[in-house]
């Protein structure tokens, strides 16, 4: 498993952290030293006539990589036609920040890194296991969710904060010119679990119902009687990018850490499984209607 997102050291090359894309662009062109040469570090360094330290810090996305320097590096490794367009064209942006960057004190680095990519996706499907994605949280079931997971670590404003940057999230989704398409399957017991009050939860069914009109937005549930299946593990977001030379990727969250998934074969299982609870959940019809019935309640 790659951990080309854990958190960076940043030395005295690069006076600010990584934006996403830089990082993005990093992890790529290690994996085309990795799988389209068989190159070691030292020897694409010594052909690019730079040094070992030099070509592992833009590896790392410690050291920021021109758009001239990213010709260079697809030159050796073979790299041409759209994908070595597509790069390029990408390392000449990479720098740019997002909104997040707002928020970067009041959010753990896994959590900004993960909005970051959401930011970039074209595609998310995601399956939750015990609460309802943040995406299409209200801000009062937000609210309650972080009030209880950082209620004796973070201050009142902390919480305010992270509360806002989940309502940001949602909006600078909503507002994308093309938003990314979501496919969302709920777990009946995240619906079924009160969060805050009855109230709270049925405002948050309404929101989930008023989300579900939009022509890029599916939910399914999967209901408890579904038994086991592949999901029971956890929760899990896979992520696709507009850019082809961007490979996929499987969020999987836990309560200290995150792991981002990029190998191949690994990221086609849970793709597998994604396909297999589709078929094992309510249809989005069904599902609906489940959720209108809780509405009313």
């Amino acid at each position: 498993m790659r951990s080309d997102y854990a958190p960076i050291t940043i030395n005295y090359m690069s006076p600010r952290p990584p934006t996403i894309r830089e990082r993005r662009l990093a992890s790529e062109l290690k994996r085309l030293r990795e799988t389209s040469t068989s190159l070691t570090l030292e020897e694409a360094a010594d052909q690019l006539g730079w040094n070992k330290a030099k070509l592992s810090r833009v590896e790392n996305a410690i050291r920021r990589v021109t758009a001239a320097e990213v010709q260079e590096i697809l030159a050796l490794y073979g790299v041409e036609g759209p994908r070595h367009d597509a790069l390029v064209s990408f390392a000449r942006t990479a720098r740019q920040r997002g909104w997040w960057d707002a928020y970067t004190k009041n959010l753990p680095a896994d959590y900004a890194t993960y909005i970051g990519l959401e930011a970039e996706a074209e595609w998310l499907s995601t399956y939750t296991l015990g609460l309802i994605p943040g995406l299409v949280q209200t801000e009062a079931y937000a609210q309650q969710v972080i009030m209880s997971t950082l209620k004796r670590f973070a201050s009142p404003h902390g919480i305010d904060r992270r509360v806002e940057a989940r309502m940001e999230r949602q909006r600078a989704w909503l507002e994308r010119a093309e938003p990314a398409r979501l496919w969302s399957i709920l777990d009946e017991a995240a619906l079924g679990r009160v969060i805050g009050s009855p109230e709270v939860m049925k405002n948050q069914y309404r929101r989930i119902i008023e989300l579900a009109d939009l022509s890029n937005v599916m939910f399914q549930v999967m209901p408890v009687t579904a038994g086991a299946h592949p999901g029971v593990i956890g929760t899990f977001t896979i992520m696709g990018f507009p850019n082809r030379f961007t490979p996929d990727v499987v969020y999987v969250e836990n309560m200290t850490s995150a792991l981002y998934i990029e190998d191949d074969e690994e990221v086609h299982t849970y793709s597998l499984a994604f396909e297999q609870m589709q078929a094992m959940a309510l249809s989005p019809e069904d599902s609906l209607a489940m959720l209108e019935r809780l509405a009313e309640r």
